[in-house]
């Protein structure tokens, strides 16, 4: 039992790598996020909700909230050809809306790997209140 269990456990561990290399939006470390907005001037979109976003968010994000988020979004309309980056509290969620922006045919889609969370590991600052 214990041996079909990890069979079972590896496999599904190599499918969800598997699927995470051939999305069609690109996953950034915080370290790559920086280096995006630094360089590209890429657009940063926090879906959290916006108790949370107050709470915290990346310097320069502009919160859209899950319910309204879609290409049609006048921010994210005027974004069709610039780098757009992604983010929630964990990654999850932004993955999911970053497809859908993909799908819409937007150039450059990516999304923060691990979200706020993962930016605050890496000990980078975040901003409290509105943007």
């Amino acid at each position: 039992m214990l041996a079909i269990g990890f069979v079972v456990l590896t496999v599904a561990i190599i499918a969800t790598e598997v699927a995470r290399l051939f999305r069609p939006y690109k996953a950034l470390t915080p370290a790559q996020l920086t280096a995006l907005v630094n360089r590209e001037d890429a657009l940063v979109v926090d879906v959290s909700p916006a108790t949370d976003f107050e709470k915290g968010h990346i310097a320069g994000s502009r919160n859209v909230q899950a319910s309204a988020f879609g290409p049609e979004h006048k921010l994210l309309a005027a974004a069709k050809d610039k780098h757009v980056v992604i983010v929630c509290r964990t990654g999850q969620g932004s993955a999911d809306q970053a497809g859908k922006l993909k799908k819409a045919g937007f150039a450059h889609v990516h999304w923060l790997d691990g979200g706020i969370a993962a930016w605050q590991q890496a000990d980078l600052p975040l901003v409290k209140g509105r943007a």
